[in-house]
């Protein structure tokens, strides 16, 4: 990860994706009743008044627990190990879907921006596509080599919080397609955003983030869980950290 993000490709392969897509469809109907696990990224960021404009469900494992043993959890989890130590563990999942025509940007930044100040800050987030990930859907860019760096300045990206954002461009960065199946992994000071989408298919993407146990712990000692409690509690630890 020298440039601060890997693509694994057929992670899970074809017919695995189709089971995920299921249960990933099963949560976006409402069929898995989310409660306030489920929010708008893109609260803020775009005109969607009917739909959401980025869903975002946190903890989906805990709604579907078999997800742990599926072969995303594990084969990630495995890698994870390989690359940050023996000592990772998951920290948290979720799902980020961009529904058909939300042409909703996800904002430039670096996911360690979102997150307590720890002493040990190995992390790695890994994005999985269920469909064809493209520029004009909302595929992963990425500036290489700014996990090496300084985190950037971040604020607050819409009027309603929640989102952060910091100074970049496209012009810095590359952007990276990727097949169903397929996932990239990034470090969590690598600078990254998406495109919304503005085609007729949903961009869907389950998301896992791995961290060492001790840091796991030290978050959950100070009340911040990524939104597994679902409420205004974790929203204020977290905002209090970013804005000390």
């Amino acid at each position: 990860m020298k440039e601060g993000y890997l693509v694994v490709e057929d992670i899970i392969n074809q017919a695995e994706v189709e089971i995920y897509k299921d249960i990933y469809n099963n949560f976006l109907s409402g069929g898995i009743d989310t409660g306030k696990n489920r929010s708008d990224l893109g609260d803020g960021l775009g005109e969607n008044k009917k739909t959401e404009n980025i869903t975002q469900i946190m903890w989906p494992s805990d709604f579907v627990p078999s997800l742990l043993d599926m072969t995303y959890h594990k084969n990630t989890l495995s890698i994870a190990k390989q690359i940050l130590g023996d000592d990772i563990e998951m920290d948290f999942d979720m799902l980020i879907n961009k529904a058909p025509h939300t042409n909703t940007e996800t904002p430039w930044h670096q996911d360690a921006a979102y997150w307590i100040n720890m002493p040990d800050k190995r992390a790695v987030s890994c994005w999985l596509a269920l469909d064809e990930a493209t520029k004009e859907n909302g595929c992963m860019w990425y500036v290489p080599g700014s996990h090496l760096k300084e985190l950037r300045p971040h604020r607050f990206a819409g009027k309603q919080g929640g989102a952060l954002t910091c100074d970049a461009t496209e012009n810095e960065g590359i952007f990276i397609e990727l097949q169903p199946g397929s996932c990239i992994l990034h470090h969590g000071g690598t600078l990254h955003y998406s495109r919304g989408n503005s085609t007729d298919k949903n961009r869907k993407a389950l998301i896992i983030n791995f961290r060492p146990e001790k840091m796991i712990a030290l978050e959950r000692e100070q009340g911040f869980d990524h939104g597994r409690s679902g409420n205004a509690a974790e929203r204020k630890v977290r905002n209090d950290a970013f804005n000390k």
